[in-house]
């Protein structure tokens, strides 16, 4: 048993001395391929996913406590502001808009004696039964039993306006919080809308690329379910990262922009934010070499060949962008340079005993 476990160690052994041998030979006598750095215009652009979501949503509450009748909102229906969706109907509403009518009833009746009370004054003053100093005094009574009659009429179509449950914005019923002849109390929430018109994108952008995003940076949208991209703008940034480590960029729609329109709430898709054009360095990316976590080229020099740890950017196509380590005009190895920079590994390689 031991014969045979020496006899595999020299087997493999054996392999790969032959391998690495083989490698170095390959490497001493390849001819490597040379590439120009080269200067090229480069539009970076951040893509992130986004979900489509209201910027806000309108909470519609009791005013004061009662029973809730005539409630007949839907999830997902639509409503126009000033609709009444509901009557909220007690004993305390019943008590307030009865002496709100009565206060109408007695502003009224002062009203019409102070109108009639004046018209008989100026007729006096014809025929000299009365002076400009009545009349003065008729007018300003008249003119505070207006104002008496225009708060007491104000006063009732509060309490008519506290009875009613009236949409306050045009928008879509998002979840309902009570039913109809529920006993509800003053300031519970009897509705959630989502007001009209009123959707924006929030995109979760991680790492680096946050410090590349700025108010105003134009960019698309692009939905999941294949319509066309639309146009949209960055409106603000949160400036706080959320519990996935992303930070969240709110976008939208540009103005004139097609299809934003018919945003769909939960809809979500993938934006694309075009950055300043840059420029930048291409070479092929087979000339990039990693090694023990860092990226390298080899350069060629008039002694041979350089390593130069450069650090490499976006890709496009066969070419990578590098954005520090090298200069325009320099030649880097484009063909086995992956052989080339490992070439003397063979030397001092030892197989196991």
């Amino acid at each position: 048993m031991l014969g045979g476990r020496r006899q595999f160690v020299a087997i493999i052994s054996i392999v790969l001395s032959v391998v690495t041998t083989g490698l170095m030979c390959t490497a001493q006598g390849v001819a490597p391929g040379f590439a120009l750095v080269r200067a090229v215009r480069y539009r970076p652009v951040v893509r992130a996913y986004a979900s489509v979501e209201p910027a806000y949503v309108v909470t519609v509450s009791a005013t004061e406590g009662g029973v809730l009748s005539g409630f007949t909102a839907l999830p997902g229906s639509t409503v126009r502001a000033g609709a009444v969706l509901g009557h909220v109907q007690g004993p305390t509403l019943q008590l307030m808009l009865a002496q709100g009518e009565a206060n109408v009833r007695g502003a009224d009746a002062q009203l019409a004696a102070a109108q009639k009370s004046l018209a008989i004054v100026r007729q006096q003053l014809a025929t000299h039964l009365s002076t400009n100093v009545m009349v003065h005094q008729a007018e300003s009574a008249l003119a505070q039993a207006q104002a008496n009659d225009a708060n007491a009429h104000s006063g009732l179509a509060a309490v008519r306006g506290m009875e009613a449950v009236i949409a306050p914005t045009s928008g879509t019923v998002l979840a309902l919080a009570a039913a109809d002849g529920e006993m509800v109390s003053a300031g519970q929430g009897l509705l959630t809308l989502q007001p009209a018109g009123k959707l924006w994108l929030r995109a979760s952008i991680y790492g680096a690329d946050i410090n590349a995003v700025r108010v105003g940076m134009a960019g698309t949208f692009s939905s999941a379910d294949g319509r066309a991209p639309v146009a949209v703008r960055v409106r603000s940034i949160f400036a706080a990262l959320g519990a996935n480590g992303a930070e969240s960029v709110a976008l939208v729609a540009a103005p004139g922009a097609a299809h934003a329109t018919r945003w769909l709430n939960g809809e979500y898709g993938t934006v694309a934010l075009r950055r300043p054009t840059e420029t930048l360095l291409a070479v092929p990316t087979r000339s990039l070499i990693l090694d023990q976590g860092r990226w390298w080229v080899l350069v060629k020099t008039a002694r041979g060949f350089s390593r130069q740890a450069v650090v490499p950017g976006p890709a496009r196509g066969w070419q990578t962008y590098v954005e520090q380590g090298l200069q325009a005009g320099q030649q880097v190895v484009a063909g086995n340079a992956y052989l080339l920079f490992h070439q003397g590994v063979a030397n001092s390689y030892q197989p196991p005993d």
